[in-house]
């Protein structure tokens, strides 16, 4: 493709986004556009400057469209060892929910959240698969292992099932502990 300069690239990329139902890696949007991989991260941070709904996540950017059944949403407290971290996110999909992001409170910078966007197993192996290849940590080994993720769900038995599910497995974090 020819290169793309400017608001013109950002405009044609935001359309790809809203058009793509999976998530485009910033390779692959450079590629299209014609421009280094640098450049498409700048412009995504333009594009959500402007509040566009866009996410990056660990399989590439999506742009967060309205749905048109909602979800409902929680956050909870959970502790465990970094090489529990699949166990635990295939736990959660399992029982139909949608982790969305990971957060842990750190003593200098505050609360720091990462996307996630995991809803099936397929996208829990793609995301521990490219924690593999690049030999990134996870944020709760900040933490000593506490960390706290937001789960969706299209109805609250979804949820509730979810935490039963944690709290079987040792892994949610209670008040009593």
């Amino acid at each position: 493709m020819t290169k793309l300069y400017g608001e013109q690239r950002r405009q044609i990329l935001l359309e790809k986004l809203k058009t793509s139902s999976e998530p485009l890696t910033g390779g692959e949007l450079a590629h299209f556009a014609g421009v280094s991989r640098q450049v498409i991260v700048s412009d995504m941070t333009l594009l959500k400057a402007r509040n566009e709904p866009i996410i990056a996540t660990s399989q590439g950017y999506l742009y967060m469209r309205e749905r048109g059944t909602e979800t409902i949403s929680r956050r909870i407290a959970c502790r465990h060892q970094p090489e529990d971290t699949e166990r635990e996110l295939k736990i959660l999909v399992a029982a139909g929910v949608t982790v969305k992001d990971v957060s842990v409170e750190h003593p200098v910078y505050g609360e720091l959240t990462a996307g996630i966007h995991v809803s099936n197993a397929a996208e829990v192996e793609a995301f521990m698969q490219r924690v593999r290849e690049t030999g990134a940590s996870y944020l709760l080994e900040l933490t000593d292992g506490t960390h706290l993720h937001t789960i969706t769900a299209p109805n609250v038995a979804m949820l509730q099932s979810a935490i039963a599910a944690m709290r079987e497995h040792g892994f949610l974090l209670e008040d009593n502990e």
